[in-house]
């Protein structure tokens, strides 16, 4: 397989200081071996401790180095802080007021970018070459790898269309989980560790660095925040100003930024253009907005060098703390402000998913000549580039989102039934979302969700198997056990326990798979059983008027002799009415 022709890196360099990987360090010390190669290279992970040690050695004041958690290969999951505030625990930046930045880096293991800008620009950031003043007046938390066993499952063609480093990690866990589609259902024991992280520094900003796939195009990054679009409407107007901020300092630097993800609509056919939208939350900037905290996603353009990728990357991280220090203070006050709304969400529609309207508008677009014609390889119609011929492209975006699904949020909350409590809890406590436990309620009026249909996916999904479940909340009267957990809708996790706990959510518990055995039938009455029955019901006349209208109305019906039998058995007292009832209630009034 030949190697990429690389780009002119010459012209790019000297278009744009922000795509120039800072000078290489004499020895190793605070370099890493990425930048001692000129950004050809990445380290193994052992380098990260050997880092994270070494930073401590030097700036002791200003650095610790600090393990969050243990992957499924035994490796530890280093962290490190920096701030020159003496503010170096999540206690002591709650206390000064300090805003907590969480920059995360190769959680796509192949994806290594962020890493090694991040290794680099902690020390210009120590030295006070880069954004002076802002440790100062933040905490940096870093996390070079996340992603720690696909890391070092390295190899040279583990991304065979990025161009660099020489050898690189791999995308998912040494479980085979793509640790960014686990936000919600947190299966993975990294995903645990970083949300236990999360839930005790509690970021402000959190950046997920990432290089993206995809075609070929002059642009070099993408800058997606949240919230912009979702989430708490007054802290949306935090997110777009970081958003264009970072935007225009990389542009101002000579780079081509983009506020979307530049993943076409029909695949590998520029002319179909660019959709935007709001990521479900299985995605990191899709997640943090329900915790009315605001989320990055970084996306290099995979197909620029190693080094233009690097010095991109880092130059992201510069604008981010630079801004965050100097509006940081006021942007915290919004996020604990969108907390306290989050409360009063009672009986509010609430949107649960998003999509784009049909609504188009033409943008330029920088891209290159290109042709489409057939390949004699696969048959189909395939795209060629020609990077050597620039070309503006005027294709359509559509970016006019709009609720596609929403829901009112309960009066009180919700009850998750003591036979689900366990691991339904242990979620909620990931999450710090509040719950408590309820003594027991005869007779409680309660809204339960029974499905009208319900569709297990027809192959897994991270070792899941998904099910769309479609219904509506109605009233009902209903035992509530002892033990049972109350998760009350009045609180700063409002919008996440909707995402977590109404069924029509995207990455819902329920949506995962995590509810499957109410939607599966267990008992049921013998053929020869359910014939008798049938001749005694429709004795009824209303029973027999029913059973001949739905002869001649429902083929389907008419012709499957499973659907006509069980049109009695669902009649008869044996019939299961747990069957497709989701066992989480919603509540108008607080239990006790």
């Amino acid at each position: 397989m030949p190697c990429p022709r690389p780009l002119a890196v010459a012209v790019l360099l000297a278009a744009s200081s922000l795509a120039s990987p800072p000078a290489r360090a004499d020895g190793p010390g605070l370099s890493t071996v990425s930048e001692r190669s000129g950004f050809t290279r990445t380290g193994r992970y052992d380098e990260v401790g050997a880092l994270c040690e070494a930073f401590v050695k030097a700036y002791p004041k200003a650095v610790r180095c600090l393990s969050f958690g243990t992957t499924p290969e035994g490796q530890p999951m280093r962290m490190l802080v920096a701030s020159t505030s003496g503010a170096l625990t999540a206690d002591q930046a709650r206390r000064r007021g300090l805003p907590v930045v969480l920059a995360q880096g190769g959680i796509h293991a192949g994806e290594i970018d962020g890493k090694d800008a991040g290794f680099l620009l902690l020390r210009e950031l120590l030295e006070g070459k880069a954004a002076p003043g802002a440790l100062d007046k933040l905490v940096w938390v870093f996390v070079p790898v996340f992603n720690v066993d696909g890391h070092e499952r390295f190899g040279a063609w583990n991304r065979p269309n990025q161009r660099g480093p020489e050898e690189m990690g791999w995308r998912t866990t040494a479980q085979n989980l793509n640790l960014n589609r686990d936000y919600v259902k947190a299966d993975a024991p990294e995903m645990q560790a970083m949300l236990r992280l999360v839930g005790e520094w509690d970021p402000l900003v959190y950046v997920d660095l990432h290089a993206t796939n995809g075609a070929q195009f002059e642009h070099d990054i993408s800058i997606q925040v949240e919230p912009i679009h979702a989430g708490d409407e007054a802290l949306r107007t935090v997110g777009r100003d970081l958003r264009d901020g970072v935007i225009a300092d990389l542009a101002q630097g000579g780079a081509l930024p983009l506020p979307f993800y530049p993943s076409f609509v029909k695949y590998d056919d520029p002319s179909s253009g660019f959709e935007d939208g709001v990521p479900p939350p299985r995605f990191s900037h899709g997640y943090f907005q329900l915790r009315n905290r605001i989320a990055m996603l970084v996306e290099t353009h995979s197909w620029k060098t190693y080094p233009v990728r690097v010095g991109l990357t880092r130059d992201t991280l510069v604008s981010v703390l630079r801004r965050t220090a100097e509006h940081g203070a006021q942007w915290l006050q919004a996020a604990q402000a969108a907390d306290a709304r989050a409360g009063e969400l009672a009986g509010r529609e609430v949107p649960q998913a998003w999509a784009a309207s049909a609504r188009a508008r033409t943008i330029d677009f920088r891209g290159y000549a290109y042709t489409r014609t057939p390949s004699e390889v696969s048959g189909a119609l395939m795209t060629r580039y020609d990077e050597n011929v620039p070309q503006i492209w005027k294709v359509p975006l559509r970016d006019d989102l709009r609720p596609s699904v929403q829901v009112a949020a309960p009066r009180a909350g919700y009850v998750v039934p003591s036979a689900h409590a366990a691991w339904v809890g242990e979620k909620l406590r990931l999450h710090g979302v509040q719950f408590r436990r309820i003594a027991a309620q005869p007779d409680a009026a309660v809204q339960a969700f029974r499905a009208d249909g319900a569709d297990f996916a027809a192959r897994s999904v991270e070792g899941r198997q998904r099910i769309d479940a479609r219904g509506q909340w109605r009233a009902e009267t209903r035992d509530i056990a002892e033990g049972s957990l109350f998760v009350p809708i009045a609180q700063p996790r409002a919008r996440l326990a909707m995402a977590l706990l109404e069924p029509a959510a995207p990455d819902s518990l329920l949506a995962w798979g995590g509810f499957n055995n109410a939607f599966e039938s267990k008992e049921y009455m013998e053929d020869y059983v359910a014939e008798q029955v049938a001749r005694e019901m429709l004795a009824d006349p209303a029973v027999k008027a029913e059973f001949e209208r739905r002869l001649r109305e429902d083929k389907e019906f008419a012709g499957s002799a499973e659907a006509r039998l069980r049109f009695f058995h669902q009649r008869h007292p044996s019939w299961d009415e747990r069957y497709r009832l989701y066992p989480v209630m919603r509540v108008d009034v607080a239990p006790r």
